[in-house]
């Protein structure tokens, strides 16, 4: 039976495996489907068998069905640990037993690109959301970004594809945030761009299955109306 806590020790990219009985290091082998031999993330005290120093970063949980799984994130002590298993090969082994995969799913960050544009009167403008986290609440215009985009082009991406409208951005350096905002221990990452926009919001074709609506607000109003953290922390540079 699977350990209901384990370390998610990583060092560079490497992770720690061992097999059913604690012992390790243990190595993925990509496109196994035989699920025979369970391979996952150590107890402690399997840690301890091996004589790693570590110290712990963060706590994740992780349910499956009625399974409770907590995973200590931990950075070991230790030189680079070249016969640990590369983290991006956990994933093709179906070995693996699905917390470490989980885990390392979860370890990656979720990118998002926005954009704050002001008009002449250095008002900020927001959209209404209509699905996803925040809907029924004012956001900057912007989303996640595609696997391929830099942070720059995706938010002019959503920005047009959301309200209809085609930016340029100012040459200012992004409102770079990072968050973990529950328990579930996935990180976001966010960049704020600026630009400069000072036309006339009814002619705006809105996508009305992702904004319902969009405004100009005062600075002041738009921290008061905002709700996303991100979108806080970057209207508050300005």
């Amino acid at each position: 039976m699977h350990p209901t806590e384990v370390v998610h020790l990583e060092h560079d990219g490497k992770v720690l495996l061992v097999n059913s009985e604690g012992n390790g290091p243990q190595l993925p082998l990509q496109g196994r489907i035989d699920d025979s031999e369970q391979i996952r993330l150590p107890t402690r005290e399997e840690i301890d068998a091996l004589g790693i120093d570590w110290k712990i970063l963060r706590e994740t949980r992780i349910v499956f069905g009625t399974m409770v799984y907590r995973v200590l994130k931990g950075y070991p002590k230790i030189e680079w640990p070249k016969k640990w298993a590369w983290k991006d090969e956990l994933i093709a082994d179906n070995s693996v037993h699905p917390v470490a995969r989980e885990a390392i799913y979860r370890s990656i960050h979720r990118l998002v690109s926005k954009v704050m544009i002001r008009n002449e009167n250095d008002e900020v403008l927001m959209g209404k959301v209509e699905r996803g986290h925040f809907r029924g609440f004012w956001t900057l215009p912007g989303g996640y970004m595609d696997h391929d985009e830099h942070p720059s082009i995706g938010c002019v991406r959503e920005t047009l594809e959301e309200i209809g409208l085609s930016i340029v951005l100012e040459q200012h350096e992004p409102i770079i945030t990072q968050k973990i905002f529950t328990d579930e221990g996935i990180s976001f990452v966010s960049f704020t761009y600026r630009s400069r926009w000072n036309g006339d919001i009814e002619t705006l074709e809105l996508q009305t299955e992702e904004i319902s609506e969009v405004k100009w607000f005062a600075r002041e109003d738009a921290i008061l109306n905002a709700v996303s953290y991100f979108d806080l922390e970057a209207l508050k540079s300005l």
